[in-house]
């Protein structure tokens, strides 16, 4: 009976060294487990500044290219823009005449005294 009763003591300071084993290991894991969930926090929080500082960044970098272009393609007056639209639409009046004429299905579109002189012009070119 002796036996057992030592026995019984063996296995219970056993029992209470594996129990405080286990303690051990739930509070390292525990542990560990909030350590994990800081440093996460902490990514995500340096993510999201890392995100604003680059849309800063972004719209600094927009801005500066728009002050270049403005400094370096300054727009031209009213004048000069208003002589370009002139000219494009003349030359888009123009085009499907001239257009026949090169094919060589018309006559020259701007007058008969200077159609011998153009289509020499062109011959000269095309040789």
């Amino acid at each position: 009976m002796t036996s057992l009763f030592a026995q019984e003591i063996r296995l219970s300071k056993r029992h209470e060294e594996i129990v405080s084993q286990r303690l051990k290991l739930l509070q390292q894991m525990e542990s560990k487990f909030e350590d994990q969930n800081k440093e996460k926090a902490s990514q995500i929080q340096a993510a999201e500044a890392a995100f604003k500082r680059n849309l800063s960044l972004l719209k600094d970098i927009e801005a500066a290219e728009k002050s270049l272009q403005t400094w370096s393609h300054p727009l031209p007056p009213p004048e000069v823009v208003s002589l370009e639209t002139l000219y494009w639409a003349s030359v888009e009046e123009y085009i499907p005449k001239w257009e026949q004429f090169l094919l060589g299905r018309a006559p020259y579109p701007i007058g008969v005294e200077n159609q011998n002189e153009a289509e020499n012009t062109i011959r000269n070119k095309a040789q």
